[in-house]
């Protein structure tokens, strides 16, 4: 499978914020995000063709339990389900990263933690040319599969917002899931600030923090901005 970088970092963001981790980024989407911050496996997908036996011998060599599969979308790469049991069977926790918008043939792969992060409306490139503002459109959204997926392995889901209009949409997004605002299920919404330096982070916090105390979803910090900056391989 294509791979763009392998490494050893700390997950910044979610439920196992602070965890050291290693991050598996496999290239290739098949969306491409107004904001994407990693536009090397989307806009221009770069990397390199790895096995399963390079990777998870990669993995497993840094000495660590947990790993992050992500992208990218990590679930349209070939042999994901394969991957992910390999490395669970040898013992690490598995986080997969996906925008949860499409099942591999096989079906949910096996994991510790479904991180789940749909795509607003906010997030279609209506800048860009070609045919990517409509393809991405038609596909940023598919519940059925997100309901698969939350069914398949504990899960979590990440909202990016970056105005209230994005609230307003996660809110109600949240209600056709079976997750209204204010219910138990509530302790696995993250909401999180859209955008890459601490200053444009900490004003959306500002006012995304209280909301989401009174709606009673997380509000979830990209706090490896604040550790590390917006860099590669961090």
């Amino acid at each position: 499978m294509l791979i763009a970088e392998v490494y050893e970092s700390l997950q910044g963001e979610g439920r196992l914020a602070g965890t050291p981790s290693v991050f598996l980024r496999t290239s290739g989407c098949n969306l491409r995000c107004q904001w994407c911050d990693t536009p090397f496996t989307s806009w221009k997908p770069t990397g390199d063709q790895r096995t399963i036996d390079a990777l998870c011998t990669e993995v497993t060599g840094f000495g660590l339990q947990h790993v992050v599969v992500t992208g990218g979308e990590p679930l349209v790469a070939a042999g994901i389900g394969e991957l992910c049991n390999r490395l669970r069977r040898a013992g690490q926790h598995v986080t997969i990263e996906t925008a949860g918008t499409v099942l591999p043939p096989a079906g949910p792969p096996a994991a510790d933690l479904m991180s789940l992060s749909p795509k607003l409306a906010s997030s279609t490139p209506v800048s860009a040319t070609g045919d990517w503002p409509r393809r991405h459109e038609a596909a940023r959204r598919s519940d059925e599969t997100l309901t698969a997926l939350m069914a398949s392995s504990p899960f979590q889901l990440k909202f990016v917002i970056n105005t209230p209009i994005d609230l307003d949409e996660a809110v109600a997004w949240l209600a056709d899931l079976g997750i209204p605002s204010g219910s138990p299920a509530g302790r696995h919404v993250y909401l999180m600030p859209q955008g890459t330096d601490p200053a444009t982070l900490h004003a959306t916090e500002a006012w995304l923090g209280p909301a989401c105390n009174q709606l009673g979803f997380q509000l979830c910090r990209r706090h490896h901005i604040d550790w590390f900056g917006n860099r590669r391989g961090s």
